[in-house]
């Protein structure tokens, strides 16, 4: 077993596309973790999706070996995500740590997920090391961003300057690591106390929980106990990440592994809980929140012979994605299927990629919701404290848009060549397509991060959309009362572009608290019923013209409304 003077735990946290992934390949590559004749790009990311975005999702873990001065170092990297909807993920990582990387890019300078992470670690305590990735790119403006680190409190000569792609300088980052992050100071004869970052599930193996043993040691065969449950298992195996699993003997104070203890629901291996020995009274460790589902959509399958599969291909989705939930629902027109709740509007694109990808499901995704609380007769929504990062040629249009979204200025800072603006507005806002109004009117270079605050009460009316009286369930909307009228007049008119015509006139309302605000018709086709009328008098086409009328009255106050699915889809695409 290592000694853990010899032990390094860190993570590498950065703003979105800043150079994590490419940073961890290089890692593995001079460490000679992985060949590199067998490293294939973002190597950590093994999930497909991750891969095919360009982004990381999930936190992967790996152990690396180095020797400096004729020791050899036992370091633990734990890769992070960098956008906003995984924040809760960059939190479980760094609490296993002692350490990070500050990882910027010298292209783009400090972003919003730069400084929302680095807060984080500085909460914790963490030991930070200041990077400038991409120096080998010709638009590179070194001594600006190493300006802008040095307002947070970094000194210039602590700044090292990489480039993750080529591999310059990453053998001194390396050794930066081993010389200023310290080692763990676990209690190696203590009882055993390992803290749970994350846990996957394996169809063969069970629940795999990733951990970080605080003190003492794990062996295969001794008793465990997860002290929030008090569930008491037999440890089929302990190993670590080479970033694959690999069984080892023991864990012991200070390392980073994996455990296996033939457990089949992943909600017994809570992130956040403690591992001790079976029956010893210890403190547990601090834990963490567990993160809620803040956006819901309603999912149904194009197919409606895909229900089955899409509840069991959810199901197994939870099993590695406890922040994801779902619950029954029924729609008139779409059928059966799920109310499902995501962090944000990323991890909902990414679920249903996974979806059509890993289960090969066609989905439509409703209008989304987020979580509002009903208090008696009032309904209050989740507020945020949004913070937009922009070049200072951007504080105008950026101030425009967050005004329009109902947002509430509480700070403008300036920095070298760029703004920090702070609003509280309503998370709503989100599914309204404030990001990417931002990133329009700031020609990309904007960036915003956020927390949630409060709920607060909320000026909101629900909206219904009928069609010849039928209501169509889909459709109908929360939406606020002094926008309600444009939203329906807009609604009506949408769905009158998209409907076809029928032998039957179609009426279009929209309707709020039982009030007509706006309507829309589309007139029917006229079949020629004197067509095949070669003789007689006018009173024959009369007849029957007459019976047309009454038919096409009929079919209005009592036939079924047929809604193309076609029709549904445009109205939802566009309402995203």
């Amino acid at each position: 077993m290592i000694k853990q003077e010899n032990i390094r735990n860190f993570a590498i946290i950065a703003h979105i596309d800043h150079g994590k992934s490419t940073l961890s390949d290089r890692l593995l590559e001079i460490t000679k973790t992985i060949a590199k004749d067998k490293l294939q790009e973002q190597f950590l990311d093994q999930n497909v999706i991750s891969r095919k975005r360009g982004i990381t999702i999930k936190l992967a873990p790996v152990r690396m070996k180095y020797v400096l001065d004729e020791k050899e170092y036992q370091m633990n990297l734990i890769d992070t995500p960098g956008h906003v909807d995984f924040s809760y993920e960059v939190s479980r990582t760094l609490a296993a740590c002692e350490g990070a990387v500050l990882l910027v890019d010298a292209t783009q300078g400090i972003q919003a997920q730069t400084v929302a992470h680095f807060q984080v670690a500085q909460k914790l305590g963490l030991v930070m090391i200041p990077v400038l990735n991409k120096i080998d790119l010709p638009n590179a403006d070194t001594e600006k961003v190493i300006k802008e680190l040095e307002k947070f409190g970094f000194e210039a000569k602590d700044i090292i300057s990489i480039s993750a792609k080529t591999g310059e300088n990453v053998d001194v980052l390396l050794e930066r690591v081993i010389e200023k992050i310290p080692a763990p100071k676990g209690d190696e004869k203590a009882p055993l106390r390992a803290l749970i970052f994350d846990a996957v599930y394996d169809e063969y193996r069970g629940v795999i929980a990733y951990v970080r043993v605080v003190d003492g040691s794990i062996r295969k065969g001794e008793k465990i106990e997860f002290f929030q449950n008090k569930l008491k298992v037999d440890t089929a195996e302990v190993g670590i990440f080479t970033p694959f699993l690999k069984e080892t003997e023991d864990l012991g104070a200070g390392e980073i592994g994996y455990i296996v203890g033939s457990i089949k629901d992943i909600r017994q291996a809570r992130v956040g809980d403690t591992i001790i020995e079976a029956g010893k009274k210890v403190e547990p460790l601090p834990g963490y929140d567990v993160p809620q589902p803040m956006i819901f959509f309603g999912m149904y399958p194009k197919i409606s012979d895909d229900y089955p599969k899409l509840k069991e291909s959810l199901g197994k989705l939870t099993l590695n994605d406890t922040s994801l939930t779902y619950t029954d629902e029924y729609s008139a027109y779409l059928g059966s299927g799920f109310r499902v709740g995501f962090l944000g509007l990323l991890h909902a694109d990414i679920v249903k990629d996974r979806l059509k990808q890993e289960f090969e499901l066609d989905l439509l995704l409703t209008m989304p919701q987020v979580l509002y609380e009903t208090r008696g007769e009032d309904i209050y929504e989740p507020y945020m404290f949004l913070s937009v990062y922009v070049p200072e040629e951007y504080v105008g249009n950026t101030m425009t848009v967050c005004q329009k979204k109902k947002g509430q200025m509480i700070d403008i800072k300036y920095h070298e060549g760029f703004a920090v603006l702070s609003y509280e507005m309503p998370y709503s806002m989100f599914i309204r397509g404030l990001s990417g109004d931002l990133k329009s009117v700031t020609a990309g270079y904007g960036s915003l991060d956020y927390i949630l605050t409060e709920y607060k009460k909320a000026d909101l009316v629900k909206l219904e959309i009928f069609i010849n009286s039928n209501s169509i369930d889909v459709l109908s909307e929360l939406v606020y009362k002094d926008e309600a009228v444009y939203v329906a007049r807009e609604k009506a008119e949408k769905l009158k572009e998209s409907l076809d015509r029928q032998q039957f006139r179609q009426i279009i309302q929209a309707v709020i608290n039982g009030n007509i605000v706006a309507r829309e018709e589309i007139a029917p086709f006229r079949k020629d019923v004197t067509a095949k009328l070669y003789g007689g008098d006018r009173t024959r086409k009369d007849k029957l013209l007459d019976k047309q009328k009454k038919g096409k009255k009929k079919m209005i106050s009592t036939g079924k409304v047929s809604l193309p699915q076609s029709a549904l889809f445009s109205m939802i695409s566009d309402s995203k």
